[in-house]
């Protein structure tokens, strides 16, 4: 091959994420005359805030070779112990407690796989199933209503800070410090090298446990953050919430071109991938496609994703 057409090859290669970001741009604007408005941009950024939150932790756990299964039932929990525990004590209470309830099943995750050296895969799948029960014992197998003085919480979900919707805020915030964290941080490098190779940086006499339990701490504090802004926009915290999120998740950080092996990926190219399936379930619901549709062009897109992952690394 010439290099005036490996040259080309190679960048699109090397960019691909960015790439697949900008053809869903070009495809979404030319197939609905509705994506470019206000209103459905402020819906779609509005709408991927959860998985775009989670997605930045579950990026950090992903880079040290883990997974974690058990985010979208910490969703659905936490969203159902916020509305309850605004029945109970004040709000900025409800919203601390709530959120400790999240790091508490992180901190689980991350025991079990830390210094229980459970597999990520069984630890996660199990907690999955013990924190989704715990939701509909706890909601009694109904939603709860958000107590009617609990109006700040209802309110933040609807409202927006300087044009931009309020979970969307939290969305740039977390971002922005993930971003912070892999670039120019210890922590975040230590991560990268983990993945990479965990049994060099065990021998370089950092506490690799210690790396791998925080990761998951944070994942569960993020989800837990995802699960108020979902019983915020609602005003409802169901046990039915965030099935099959995970994988939503997951999905956004694979087309972010993370390396499900571990040590490669960035912040900058989950949020793209988060960007690219928020796009896609955005687009396939103007153009009023059937979920199940939706479902096999979602998993054709993760097919593609990885198999651009794989020419990256050749």
């Amino acid at each position: 091959m010439s290099t005036s057409l490996k040259n080309p090859l190679h960048l699109i290669i090397k960019y691909n994420t960015l790439v697949i970001f900008l053809l869903m741009l070009i495809v979404s604007a030319l197939v609905s005359d509705a994506f470019f408005t206000a209103n459905n941009l402020a819906n779609l950024i509005r709408q991927v805030a959860p998985v775009g939150i989670i997605s930045m932790g579950m990026l950090l756990v992903i880079l040290t070779g883990g997974i974690d299964l058990s985010v979208g039932s910490v969703v659905a929990m936490v969203g159902v112990l916020s509305a309850l525990f605004t029945h109970m004590m004040p709000l900025p209470l409800a919203i601390v407690a709530s959120l400790a309830c999240g790091i508490m099943v992180g901190s689980l995750s991350g025991y079990l796989v830390s210094f229980q050296k459970m597999a990520p895969f069984i630890a996660t799948l199990a907690l999955m199933t013990i924190v989704r029960g715990l939701g509909f014992i706890f909601s009694k197998g109904a939603p709860v209503m958000v107590a009617e003085n609990a109006t700040a919480l209802t309110d933040f979900g609807s409202e927006n800070l300087l044009g931009i919707p309020n979970p969307a805020v939290i969305l740039f915030v977390v971002f922005a410090a993930t971003s912070v964290l892999l670039k120019y941080n210890v922590f975040g490098r230590v991560l990268i090298a983990l993945g990479s190779n965990e049994e060099a940086v065990r021998l370089s006499g950092l506490k690799v446990s210690v790396y791998k339990f925080s990761v998951y701490a944070i994942t569960g504090g993020l989800a837990a953050i995802a699960g108020l802004i979902s019983t915020a926009r609602t005003s409802v915290g169901s046990p039915n919430l965030g099935v099959g999120l995970e994988l939503d998740v997951i999905a956004t950080v694979v087309i972010g071109g993370t390396s499900l092996a571990g040590g490669r990926g960035s912040a900058i190219n989950t949020f793209l991938g988060v960007l690219i399936v928020g796009m896609m379930g955005n687009v396939m619901n103007l153009l009023d496609i059937a979920a199940y549709s939706q479902q096999v062009i979602k998993g054709l897109i993760i097919i593609f994703a990885v198999l651009l992952q794989r020419f990256q690394d050749k």
